[in-house]
């Protein structure tokens, strides 16, 4: 892909602190590294974990946090040493 290799821009729903409402706003991500890979999300959710940390853990570590580890998507480009998977 064109954009392999490079930092990319996306939007994000971005938790700054605890309780608070999320923002969206573009983030930046890094290209991957060594054992990396980079996905495109296409769909993702917002688990009751990730909840508890926004809304009940009240522990400032952590933020910022972008919030949704169960997504779906395509594979965008991948880091040396990567084989299991190709864009």
């Amino acid at each position: 892909m064109a954009t392999a290799g490079k930092v990319i821009k996306c939007k994000a729903a971005v938790a700054w602190e605890p309780n608070k409402a999320l923002v969206i706003e573009e983030i930046e991500v890094a290209p991957p590294q060594a054992n990396e890979v980079r996905i495109k999300i296409v769909a993702t959710g917002v688990c009751h974990t990730d909840l508890y940390h926004l809304f009940e853990g009240m522990h400032k570590e952590g933020f910022p946090v972008v919030l949704g580890h169960e997504g779906a998507g395509i594979v965008e480009s991948i880091g040396p040493g990567v084989t299991e998977f190709k864009p």
